[in-house]
C-alpha cells in the first residue's frame, strides 16, 4: 500500500494526524485538479488556490466516505471542486438576480467532444437529469470531463471495462447534446 494511500485511509477514518501530510502529499495534483476545473469554468474570481481550500474544508465534512485508493479520492475530489464552482456560480448568479451568468464550455481533451458554450446553469440542469436517468454515465462524464481522468483509471475506479466506459461517455454525450438543444 503506497504512503497516499495508507494516509487516506487514516484520514478517513478520522486520524487527526493524517490531515496534514495528506495534504502536503496531495496539494500538486490538487492544484492541478482545480487549475483544470478553473479551465472550463469560464471567468470567475476565484483562483485554483480558493477552489482547492474550499474543497479541502469539505473533505473533512463528509462522514463515511470510502476513499480506499488515490484514484478514488481524485474523482471524489474533483466532484467536490465542481461542486464548490457551481456553488460559488449559484450564489453570484442570485446575488445578481440572474443576471451575469457565467458560460461554461464543454469541452474536454477527448476528440470527439462535441460540446458548444451554454450557461452553467442549463449544464448543471441537464448533468442532474443524466444523473436521474443513468447513474454511471453520469460518473463517467464527471470524472472524465471535470476530473480530467482517463478512460483507463474511470474503468478501474467504476469497477467497469474501458470499452463500457467509452460506450457510457457516448451515451452520456448524445444525451447531453439533446437536452441542451432543447433549452
Amino acid at each position: 500500500m503506497g504512503e497516499i494511500t495508507e494516509l487516506l485511509q487514516r484520514a478517513a477514518s478520522g486520524e487527526p494526524a493524517a490531515q496534514e501530510p495528506l495534504y502536503r502529499l496531495l496539494y500538486p495534483e490538487l492544484m492541478r485538479l482545480a487549475r483544470h476545473r478553473l479551465a472550463g469554468a469560464g471567468t470567475i474570481s476565484l483562483d485554483a488556490r480558493a477552489i482547492l481550500h474550499e474543497a479541502w474544508m469539505r473533505f473533512g465534512n463528509v462522514p463515511g466516505i470510502s476513499l480506499e485508493s488515490r484514484r478514488v479520492f481524485y474523482a471524489y475530489a474533483s466532484r467536490t471542486m465542481h461542486s464548490v464552482i457551481v456553488d460559488y456560480v449559484r450564489e453570484r448568479g442570485a446575488q445578481k438576480r440572474g443576471g451575469d451568468q457565467i458560460a461554461l464550455t464543454l469541452s474536454s481533451s477527448l476528440p470527439d467532444a462535441v460540446f458548444t458554450e451554454v450557461p452553467i446553469s442549463e449544464v448543471t440542469q441537464a448533468l442532474r437529469e443524466l444523473q436521474r436517468i443513468d447513474e454511471r454515465a453520469f460518473r463517467v462524464v464527471e470524472m472524465s470531463y471535470f476530473g480530467g481522468m482517463s478512460r483507463q483509471d474511470i474503468a478501474e475506479v467504476l469497477g467497469i471495462s474501458q470499452p463500457t466506459v467509452q460506450r457510457d461517455w457516448r451515451k452520456a454525450r448524445m444525451f447531453l447534446l439533446e437536452i441542451l438543444r432543447r433549452q
